[in-house]
């Protein structure tokens, strides 16, 4: 213990007036004598026993009475266990993602509270102190030294972000900001969730500064929020069936039982389902999409998971209206089957030329070519289609009558490739209902599905993974993946070699074929932490920007590629829900943006746990406050040292009163 200012205690001195009256009070008794004086005599010995312990106790009740006050105004002190930095400068990070919506107290969240920590930080160093508030934002402000004042304002400002930071993100800008000054002392208040902390280890903290870490500690941990959607189908495909399903995920320690999950397309409830999700464990639901949806349709999935609701509703762009475009190269002029399948003009933009009046450019605008009985590739064609396979595109080859092997291998780069003798037709052995090719294609894995048959009149070798096969494991239909996809079938598209494209399979298998090869497909969602997205957009001229219009109007760095328009996502100026697209006065898309599912896993780092993680070291303490005032006081006790004086006040007036008491009641 220590004193702020000990020239007080030279009042100590005036201990000694009590003493002194006590030692020099002269007051003198008369002696009165009787005959028998043994009884009296004793008496007396008695009562002045009892006078001299009623003075010595007020002459104590005096002298501490004096010491205390005298103390409380010397001020004492129990010295500061930390040693703060002497040029007060202080960095503050406070987290304002959105999980900090949980609650750390009765009806109050973790950013409240943050808040309120903050404000306490603020009123307990001195006036010259200079504060740096930083959040998930990185917002201008941070950029420079605010006074306590301004950081009051500053704070009326924090709002919730989408956006999550990592720790060595955080500890990189306060670096940056940093370079050339000194500035040693970093309040960190955070949930400090072990999804998005990001990695942990020696090299992570910065020995130059002190850490003070701040955790707010949930008072209920358990979360239910969607992991993921998809549609049945490949691609959304106007007035047709299509499914929705969506995958829930339990983050807490207990089973949620019946939990009520509606599906909402354009503003009109669609759908509800009941789901119950085990312990830490996932469930499924499925929502069948209603027909006769066309254009651009906003679908949105929510539920009831109180207290935790930042992530209870889910966004899709459902897109009715994207086609893909089909490009067949043939021989003939007669309809092939390829045309049947593709002639969906509400699914496919389907083009088909002869080889001798083809256009090359249109390559570069196709996501799927068809390369249908040419039995020849000359120079410039097979340049072409492999500049097109290189560069992404998807490539279905059906041989001609007479196939080129040199030609076809130049093309392919399949080194085994050879013409072979045509045998009689005989039935295709099942597909593999595991390859991901026919994922969601078959309602029902049933060998009772009536097969095609086939021969072949080209080979390439064995190929275990071929979509389709005969029975004798030889391929019939492989893919090749080659930066892009080569497809090849064994034998051309005619009666006398297939009675495939009369099948079942054929549609189902073209489909896919043309799905796989599609090019910067609008997803049904993107994530706020997507780095940036790619649209094909159609008939783009002039130099006007293209603009995401949703709660805030955004423009977005981009750049034009072709028939793409590739956006950088500004991150922290986004939030979820939809965005349309729009160029000049026109709306060209619809984008439905989601949250990180990172951020509603809300399992902890405590703050021992990451001080372990990076080295336990010396420079990292931890504070394990429940409240404001315990958080003030704690840094008070560490930073400031604890006052004594108010426990020095208390105590003398304690004294006082005892001194009256012993003379009012003291016989």
């Amino acid at each position: 213990m220590s004193f702020l200012y000990p020239a007080f205690l030279w009042a100590l001195t005036a201990l000694s007036i009590p003493v002194i009256i006590h030692l020099f009070n002269f007051r003198k008794t008369k002696r009165i004598y009787f005959s028998t004086t043994r009884f009296l005599q004793r008496v007396q010995e008695a009562t002045t026993a009892k006078r001299k312990l009623k003075q010595y106790l007020i002459l104590a009740s005096r002298i501490l009475f004096l010491m205390f006050l005298v103390f409380a105004f010397a001020q004492p002190i129990i010295p500061a266990s930390e040693q703060f930095s002497s040029n007060r400068n202080i960095s503050i990070y406070l987290d304002n993602s959105l999980s900090m919506t949980v609650p750390v107290g009765e009806k109050i969240s973790a950013l409240d509270a943050g808040i309120g920590y903050v404000k306490k930080i603020v009123d307990v160093f001195p006036p010259d102190t200079r504060y740096r508030l930083l959040t998930n934002d990185f917002a201008p402000y941070s950029n420079s030294y605010k006074t306590k004042s301004e950081i009051t304002d500053l704070l009326t400002q924090v709002r919730l972000s989408p956006v999550s930071r990592s720790l060595p993100e955080i500890k990189e800008r306060i670096h940056n900001l940093s370079r050339g000054e000194t500035d040693g002392e970093v309040f960190w208040i955070s949930d400090f969730q072990q999804s998005t902390t990001g990695s942990l280890n020696a090299s992570v903290y910065d020995s130059t500064q002190r850490w003070h870490l701040v955790p707010l500690t949930y008072q209920n941990n358990t979360n239910i929020f969607i992991d993921t959607a998809y549609l049945e189908n490949p691609f959304v495909v106007g007035g047709e069936k299509n499914t929705l399903h969506i995958r829930l995920r339990n983050d807490g320690n207990k089973p949620v039982e019946q939990l009520l999950v509606k599906l909402s397309v354009n503003g009109i409830q669609t759908g509800t389902a009941s789901v119950t999700i085990a312990a830490k464990g996932m469930a499924e639901s499925a929502f069948d999409l209603t027909t006769g949806l066309s254009g651009v349709s906003r679908a949105t999935v929510s539920f009831n998971d109180y207290p935790v609701s930042f992530d209870n509703e889910f966004y899709l762009a459902l897109n009715f209206s994207e086609k893909i475009r089909v490009l067949e190269i043939k021989n003939t002029n007669d309809i092939s089957p390829a045309e049947r399948v593709f002639g969906n003009r509400q699914v496919f933009a389907f083009r088909s030329y002869t080889v001798s009046n083809f256009n090359y450019s249109l390559l570069n605008e196709s996501d799927l070519v068809v390369v249908n009985g040419i039995d020849r590739f000359d120079a410039s064609l097979s340049a072409a289609l492999r500049s097109f396979v290189d560069g992404g595109g998807a490539l279905f080859v059906i041989p001609g009558l007479e196939p080129d092997a040199s030609s076809y291998k130049s093309l392919l780069r399949i080194a085994t490739l050879n013409p072979v003798k045509t045998t009689p037709l005989t039935e295709l052995d099942y597909p593999d209902f595991s390859n991901p090719f026919f994922e969601n294609v078959f309602e029902e894995r049933s060998a009772r599905l009536a097969m095609p048959q086939a021969t072949r009149n080209i080979d390439w070798g064995l190929d275990r993974s071929a979509i389709l096969k005969f029975k004798n494991e030889q391929p019939y239909l492989s893919v090749f993946n080659q930066q892009g996809k080569i497809y090849l079938l064994a034998a051309p598209l005619q009666n006398e070699f297939t009675t495939l494209h009369n099948s079942a399979l054929f549609v189902p298998i073209m489909y896919r074929m043309a799905a796989s090869g599609k090019k910067s497909e609008v997803k049904p969602y993107y994530l706020l932490n997507d780095p940036f997205i790619a649209l094909r957009i159609d008939s783009i001229s002039g130099e006007q920007p293209m603009k995401l219009v949703g709660e805030q109007e955004i423009v977005p760095a981009q750049r034009k590629l072709a028939d793409q328009v590739v956006m950088d996502l500004p991150r922290f100026s986004m939030n979820s829900g939809f965005y349309k697209v729009v160029h000049e006065s026109d709306t060209v898309g619809l984008l439905a943006f989601n949250l990180n599912k990172y951020e509603s896993l809300l399992g902890q780092h405590s703050g021992e746990a990451i001080k372990q993680q990076l080295g336990n070291p010396a420079g990292i303490s931890i504070f394990e406050a429940n409240s404001e005032e315990a958080f003030s006081n704690e840094i008070k006790a560490r930073y400031l040292g604890k006052p004594l004086w108010k426990h020095a006040l208390i105590l003398a007036l304690c004294f006082l009163l005892a001194e009256i008491l012993l003379i009012r009641f003291l016989k």
